[in-house]
């Protein structure tokens, strides 16, 4: 099992999230929060379980939400790189490889 470090910008899309759907009913960032905390200790437990993309990166898909983890494996950690939103400027954390 690898931890999971978010990237700075990836942590800030996070909370932006949570408090987008915090402010979209009761509850919601609630259940944002908990499952993309649930696909974070998936990816931990498995991070070569979702399918690689180009340049060793993986996404991790959400179930109830649009969004996914877009994450690469290190040799001792998993950076998180973004909490994207799927249907919104695809590929603008490609910076964040670096």
């Amino acid at each position: 099992m690898k931890p999971a470090i978010f990237h700075p910008e990836a942590d800030d899309e996070f909370a932006d999230a949570i408090a987008y759907y915090a402010g979209r009913g009761e509850g919601l960032g609630e259940r944002f929060y908990e499952e993309m905390l649930l696909l974070t200790a998936q990816i931990e437990a498995a991070p070569r379980l979702h399918r690689l993309w180009r340049h060793g990166i993986r996404r991790h898909l959400a179930t109830h939400f649009p969004y996914a983890l877009i994450y690469v494996e290190k040799p001792d950690h998993v950076a998180i790189l973004a909490v994207a939103h799927c249907k919104r400027r695809p590929g603008y954390w490609r910076d964040r490889l670096r």
